[in-house]
């Protein structure tokens, strides 16, 4: 019910739709086509589909830390091995909410630009990020070169 409230709330605070994107605002790498509607609304729904994918992971892998913190306050009787298990099983937990909520974070993140400005500009050098690799990964912020710089890094 939160994750339905905070998409109608974003949706009421400026957020256009797929619909109201012009795709010749969209930048293109030199020899690429030009994005065309269906694209968008294609790249809109995606994100929008990720976005609700990563909300249902982060409230599952809540209940089940909820479940494994309730657990670890009731092993008076445990062994070692047993109170080392439910650590293990408590971290995997909290690191699988924690990457959902980053993606949750770049997917969001990326509907706005999408909705808005930016989209499909490279954060670092300003140039096109290409529209094969927003098709490939539609949350990228960096052209392939400047992406390899900061792995590089």
């Amino acid at each position: 019910m939160a994750a339905t409230s905070r998409k109608h709330a974003s949706a009421g605070s400026g957020a256009r739709g797929a619909e109201s994107v012009d795709p010749a605002e969209l930048p293109v790498r030199p020899g690429e086509d030009a994005w065309t509607t269906a694209e968008v609304a294609e790249l809109h729904q995606e994100l929008n589909d990720d976005a609700d994918r990563l909300r249902s992971e982060i409230a599952a892998a809540e209940l089940a830390l909820n479940g494994l913190m309730r657990d670890s306050n009731d092993g008076a009787g445990d062994d070692q091995v047993d109170a080392g298990t439910k650590n293990i099983n408590r971290e995997s937990e909290l690191s699988l909410a924690n990457n959902a909520r980053d993606s949750l974070a770049q997917t969001e993140r990326a509907l706005a630009r999408l909705e808005g400005v930016g989209f499909g500009v490279c954060e670092s050098c300003g140039q096109a990020v290409g529209k094969a690799r927003l098709q490939a990964f539609p949350r990228a912020t960096l052209c392939v070169t400047c992406k390899a710089k900061q792995e590089r890094r």
